[in-house]
């Protein structure tokens, strides 16, 4: 169930403005169903938590727990052993906290239209059963989903902010843990949306929208096959990198980024932190991208420190000709680092062991 090979679902129609979801599961061949229900099966909720560390969360009772959270707290402190949440379909409405002492949590949905995580906070409104001692306060305390417990996997589940338009910071999740990835997830919000703060992360056939920074932090992240949707005015990133001695930053590669309407109004990013490092290569961007793509967030002291690139990246938003002259260029050498998931796990010793693995042969250059 877990060496099967994740392939690329991305689909977009070039000459609609629409945004054309990766994750739609009617156009998705995918054998996660099965190996589901072949969990589910072998769970008996009216016994003992099952030996091979597997959990299953219902709405309906028919699983151990009620709630995502609840099947968390069950975990041991601290806990080093990989466990598998199986989450059936429904809307929980509830914040979600993984601790730092829970490691090697995996939580799993069935179709990540159907399994949705969900609330409302906003860095100005938190209501969280736990208190500001434990998940901080403002921005970083809004979170949906707070994970904090290394080597995190999600896959097929929605991560989502629902506060509206207009309420300022709201994070449908917040990353603050080394080795974390995400397969065939959605992650909707406005502003804030995902705020990736700390430690390497791998994103894989996921779904990003937002509008304001809703790609945001100080974490090493690589997000390939992915669908950027960006609903209204804004920036896609806010990297945090302080220092060119960091190897923090986000790479982009083979993705897809849309809007809607048809005039330009969406910025590829803007530079949180002095030495903000993003990258997107062999992406397509719709004419949603405005054509100096890049803003410095009205500091002209950082367009000598930040490094924003494009490589060989196609679609009408992808005209350089009129990009701010402070944005760098990369060689097919200099890129190279960034083509593989070698920019967050070079020596091999991560992603190899996940119970999900990411493939290690780049593709080449030139495609």
């Amino acid at each position: 169930m877990w060496g099967r090979s994740i392939k690329p679902k991305l689909r977009w129609d070039r000459g609609s403005k629409e945004a054309a979801d990766p994750l739609d599961s009617s156009n998705n061949n995918n054998s996660s169903s099965s190996s589901f229900n072949a969990g589910i099966e072998a769970v008996d909720a009216m016994q003992d938590l099952p030996r091979d560390g597997s959990l299953r969360v219902a709405q309906d009772g028919s699983g151990h727990f009620r709630t995502v959270q609840a099947a968390i707290d069950s975990l041991p402190l601290p806990n080093n052993k990989r466990v598998v949440i199986w989450v059936a379909p429904g809307v929980y409405r509830q914040p979600v906290y993984v601790p730092k002492q829970k490691k090697l949590i995996t939580i799993r949905g069935e179709d990540a239209h159907k399994t949705i995580l969900t609330w409302a906070n906003t860095a100005t409104s938190i209501q969280h059963d736990l208190s500001s001692q434990v998940i901080g306060t403002g921005t970083f305390a809004c979170g949906t989903v707070i994970v904090e417990g290394e080597d995190f996997i999600a896959q097929n589940i929605t991560f989502e902010n629902a506060a509206p338009k207009g309420s300022g910071q709201a994070v449908a999740i917040r990353v603050t843990a080394d080795r974390c990835a995400f397969y065939e997830c959605r992650f909707l919000g406005w502003q804030d949306t995902a705020y990736l703060h700390y430690g390497r992360q791998y994103f894989r056939n996921c779904y990003i929208e937002g509008s304001v920074d809703f790609i945001f932090g100080n974490a090493q992240v690589l997000l390939e096959y992915c669908h950027i949707h960006c609903k209204s005015d804004g920036f896609i990133t806010a990297q945090s990198c302080k220092s060119p001695d960091e190897p923090t930053g986000y790479v982009f590669l083979r993705c897809v980024i849309t809007g809607t309407g048809t005039r330009p109004y969406m910025h590829l990013g803007r530079p949180w932190q002095p030495c903000a490092r993003v990258i997107f290569a062999f992406t397509f961007m719709d004419g949603c991208i405005v054509p100096a793509g890049w803003n410095n967030w009205n500091d002209k002291e950082k367009e000598r420190t930040a490094c924003f690139y494009e490589f060989r990246c196609t679609g009408p938003g992808s005209d350089v000709t009129q990009r701010v002259p402070w944005m760098r260029k990369l060689t097919d050498a200099e890129a190279a680092r960034f083509l593989s998931v070698d920019f967050i796990d070079q020596q091999r010793t991560w992603l190899t062991r996940s119970p999900l693995k990411a493939p290690y042969i780049p593709e080449p250059i030139s495609a």
